[in-house]
């Protein structure tokens, strides 16, 4: 059977005593149904002499229980008691109270600190009595009565029973451990289940192979909007665009939720491409929690809520290689168009000086013709050459 631990904390500051609260809820299997995280404590010892433990006592609410669990209507009353029993030798003292429960940020139960005060289940429960006094091995059971407003509204809530001790150190420091059953009531009537998912978000972690797969980082938070304690459970999809790549992951060991209760989780996915684009579908639903006993097949189903987030994917290391060989087949085109535009030019030149050759050939050659049409002509030479010689 568990026992409180006694917990060390930090000298007090500037002499005032510093009082640190630590709750463990007793239970006999460790769990509940639909497997709700609770703390569960360590032996409450102080050296060898002060040890105890709580759990709910054998009456006409039930036996061999690990926790206390009702359900009732709005106006009603009964009673149950907690069984105490002082496992050291020597006589101890103990606060006996109850407090309201609720969810920490890693989905455990805790119980409001005594200085604290309760609103809802811790203050429908009357102890009778602030403190008990044990004798060594002495086993006692404190009565309680819970007393529910005619006015409240259905649906579940939780508490806790506790039997504490106050411990000073040689410090200064108080130290309060105490140990307790936790208390879930429904209270009946309408029970509205409902769930919402927000603030998703999602960031990928890529490899240096620009082809391998890399992970992708999924946090999101889960908010218990109905009246019920619900028992989550759903998957995350991480796909490219149009759903190239998808790989899914099941939502496991989420903690049950109280009503009004939110809870942050963060999953992280393998095996995820670098498709440039990612993103991230959270669908969860659950069952609303039943009590110990109840039919099977009773539960209710919670409808299925979603929510997505996206996130740039790029292979960097593809890209740059990518980029170096667009670059490399620039630099080539511009080249060869540079080299074919230099050639040409020298073409062009040496046309150029080609023609201004030929021109300059062609402008010597009239000067000359001018020439020989400037000597004078004879026309009847020949005439006369053929009369000399008697023709």
């Amino acid at each position: 059977m568990p026992h409180a631990a006694p917990v060390t904390t930090a000298p007090r500051p500037r002499g005032f005593r510093v009082l640190r609260w630590t709750i463990a809820l007793a239970l006999a299997t460790g769990s509940i149904s639909a497997g709700a995280s609770v703390a569960v404590a360590a032996p409450a010892e102080d050296d060898t002499t002060v040890s105890w433990s709580a759990r709910p006592a054998d009456t006409a609410q039930g036996s061999g229980r690990p926790n206390f669990s009702y359900e009732a209507l709005p106006g009603a009353m009964f009673s149950d008691a907690i069984l105490v029993t002082n496992r050291g030798s020597s006589p101890i003292t103990l606060e006996v109270y109850a407090a309201d429960g609720f969810l920490t940020a890693d989905g455990s139960l805790d119980l409001l600190a005594r200085s604290e005060p309760s609103t809802e289940l811790g203050s429908w429960i009357d102890l009778g009595q602030d403190s008990i006094t044990l004798a060594g091995g002495e086993t006692t059971e404190v009565p309680f009565e819970v007393v529910i407003p005619s006015t409240v509204q259905p649906g579940d809530y939780a508490a806790g029973v506790v039997a504490s001790m106050s411990v000073e150190s040689d410090s200064g420091v108080i130290t309060e451990r105490r140990l307790g059953s936790r208390m879930h009531l429904r209270v009946a009537g309408d029970i509205v289940p409902s769930l919402t998912v927000s603030d998703v978000r999602i960031d990928y972690q890529g490899e240096l192979n620009p082809f391998a797969a890399g992970a992708a980082t999924v946090t999101f938070a889960l908010t218990n909007t109905g009246n019920a304690r619900i028992a989550p459970g759903g998957s995350v999809d991480v796909s490219g665009l149009f759903g190239w790549g998808a790989t899914t992951v099941s939502l496991a060991d989420v903690p049950e939720l109280l009503p009004g209760s939110s809870l942050e989780r963060t999953i992280e996915v393998d095996g995820v491409l670098p498709l440039f684009f990612t993103t991230a579908d959270v669908s969860v639903g659950g069952d609303v929690v039943q009590r110990p006993g109840a039919p099977v097949g009773d539960a209710l189903a919670v409808t299925a809520v979603a929510a997505s987030a996206s996130t740039w994917t790029i292979p960097w290391t593809a890209l740059a290689v990518l980029l170096v060989v667009i670059g490399l087949v620039v630099w080539l085109i511009v080249s060869r168009r540079r080299a074919k535009r230099t050639r040409q030019r020298e073409v062009d030149e040496a046309v150029a000086a080609a023609l201004a050759a030929r021109d300059a050939a062609d402008a010597d050659a009239p000067a000359d013709a001018s020439a020989d049409a400037d000597a004078p002509v004879n026309a009847n030479a020949p005439a006369e050459q053929a009369a000399d010689r008697g023709v």
